[in-house]
């Protein structure tokens, strides 16, 4: 089965939903979604770590240092050292074209998010 790989930060102001008034809200909600899609997820966040609750099929990360495109450079990574098939969601065109030469699918955050709102 082929791994999803999100960024997540990408997905989540791919809409204008108020999301950046509460973050961490955003994020909590974004993994809830993710876990319906009853396949196995990554998702990579910006920002500083928190706890977020266990779904057990979506494994959440936060980028390993601050910055511009920390979290680009660490999904990046994951799709370059990665044994499995991923399909990578993200609108970013320099991230997309850096997984794909890893063999990465990439879905626009865009299409994701339209799947995710199918899902309920």
């Amino acid at each position: 089965m082929t791994r999803w790989l999100v960024d997540g930060m990408n997905v989540i102001g791919s809409r204008p939903t108020g999301w950046w008034r509460d973050r961490p809200r955003a994020m909590r909600e974004l993994v809830k979604e993710l876990d319906r899609l009853g396949e196995p997820v990554t998702v990579v966040f910006d920002g500083r770590p928190f706890e977020l609750d266990d779904t057990g099929r979506v494994e959440v990360r936060f980028a390993s240092r601050r910055g511009p495109n920390a979290a680009d450079d660490d999904i990046a990574a994951l799709a370059a050292e990665s044994a499995e098939p991923l399909r990578v969601v993200t609108s970013d065109g320099a991230l997309a074209e850096r997984v794909r030469r890893s063999g990465a699918e990439v879905v626009g955050a865009g299409t994701f998010r339209a799947r995710l709102d199918e899902l309920g």
